[in-house]
């Protein structure tokens, strides 16, 4: 057997990025790729293509995960692959580097090294962006047995179909999902862009994640009261608006004076009844609070909820709060995560651990699966862009130390 695993280049991996990337591209730029649309299905059968001519054995699962497999001597299985689904308007990296380098990586071994002693299995997961649907997570939660029953029916894009229906429009069967649940997989490597700017602004190639950050998401419903915009004094006003402007700015201050990594962000605003000449009577907007220490995000939901009481209460305003998500943080696994230190150091390719401040199918994956990940810079930081990008080289070193992490897991 070789010493090290084969070498990606930069090349190969810009090839790939520039075929998947224009499926599902807009003519001002940005990708539309939501899970069960026709330019995901098309992003699918590309990637199955790739997948064939590589001699993987392909398959889809119930919920629409694709996969190829190259058949070792024991069917317990390395997984590694990403999401094939955009945000709106994303770009070409988020997710499908990660399908593009498991797909560089496994035809690589397979080339380079033949049949494998585990069976080596590449993924494109087929949601987690929550783009179309609210059932972030979807392939991997298919996976792990996850998805709930009434999940198929109360999941419901922006034209009122259930994700059930958006199955069937693409020929799966959703009272199949069952079947999605894998039990012999022993490992799932993920590689992505960061996201952020750190490597880039450290000048670093590789970054090997210790924790994914816990997250808190929810909504806020201020009730004031409307009236007239001129004849109603400054003093008899109980504007929802500024209530809920005076509780963003707060609860932004109240993070950031703990520090990095804690972030809060209000990306969602809905004010009612939206008119020039009306006092606004009705504001909800969301809450995303991030922190790897599951116990600081706990009391900051808490500090922050409790300081948009007593704004309401001050204001005359009442407030209520509905919770969308409390995500744990997620630590790697130790000896997945060593492996791929490992690799990049085989690889001679410097790294730096980190900690993700984005959530990934790995946080997913993680809770039963042993799980790592690995990133690669995004230059200034782009993500959930069209003007995200990853230089082909970066991508290649990745994709190399990747293919060199499964080399040490499944030969």
């Amino acid at each position: 057997m070789a010493d090290v695993g084969p070498t990606i280049t930069p090349a190969e991996m810009a090839d790939l990025v520039e075929s998947l990337g224009t499926i599902g591209e807009q003519p001002g730029g940005g990708i539309i790729r939501h899970v069960y649309d026709p330019a995901w299905c098309a992003a699918r059968e590309q990637v199955a293509t790739w997948m064939r001519e590589a001699s993987l054995e392909v398959r889809e699962d119930a919920v629409g995960n694709l996969f190829g497999r190259l058949e070792g001597d024991s069917p317990r299985t390395i997984l590694t692959g990403s999401h094939i689904d955009t945000v709106i308007l994303g770009g070409r990296y988020d997710g499908g580097l990660g399908i593009l380098s498991a797909l560089a990586a496994v035809r690589g071994l397979k080339q380079h090294l033949g049949k494998p002693r585990k069976s080596l299995e590449m993924v494109a997961l087929c949601e987690e962006e929550d783009s179309r649907f609210h059932g972030n997570f979807w392939g991997t939660r298919g996976i792990l047995g996850l998805i709930g029953p009434e999940e198929l029916e109360a999941h419901t894009d922006a034209n009122g179909m259930t994700i059930a229906d958006a199955m069937r429009e693409v020929g799966l069967a959703p009272d199949r999902f069952r079947d999605s649940v894998r039990t012999d997989l022993d490992a799932f490597v993920e590689l992505h862009i960061e996201q952020g700017r750190i490597l880039f602004d450290e000048h670093v190639p590789l970054g090997i994640v210790d924790t994914i950050t816990g997250l808190y998401r929810f909504r806020v419903t201020l009730e004031g009261r409307t009236d007239h915009a001129g004849t109603t004094p400054m003093d008899l006003r109980r504007d929802a608006l500024q209530a809920a402007a005076e509780f963003a700015t707060r609860m932004t201050r109240l993070v950031a004076d703990v520090g990095r990594p804690a972030v809060v962000t209000n990306g969602w605003w809905d004010v009612r009844p939206g008119a020039w000449n009306i006092v606004p009577g009705h504001v909800e907007f969301s809450v995303d609070l991030r922190h790897p220490d599951e116990a600081i995000k706990q009391r900051l939901a808490a500090d922050i909820r409790q300081l948009g009481q007593d704004i309401a209460a001050q204001r005359g305003i009442a407030i209520a709060y509905d919770i969308a998500s409390d995500v744990l943080p997620m630590a790697m696994h130790p000896s997945i995560k060593a492996e791929l230190q490992a690799a990049a150091d085989r690889c001679n390719v410097k790294w730096m651990p980190m900690v993700s401040g984005a959530g990934h199918d790995s946080q997913v994956m993680a809770s039963g699966v042993p799980t790592a990940m690995l990133f690669v810079p995004s230059v200034d930081g782009r993500s959930h862009s069209a003007a995200e990008y990853t230089s082909p080289e970066d991508a290649a070193r990745g994709a190399t130390v990747l293919a060199e992490a499964l080399r040490g897991l499944a030969y």
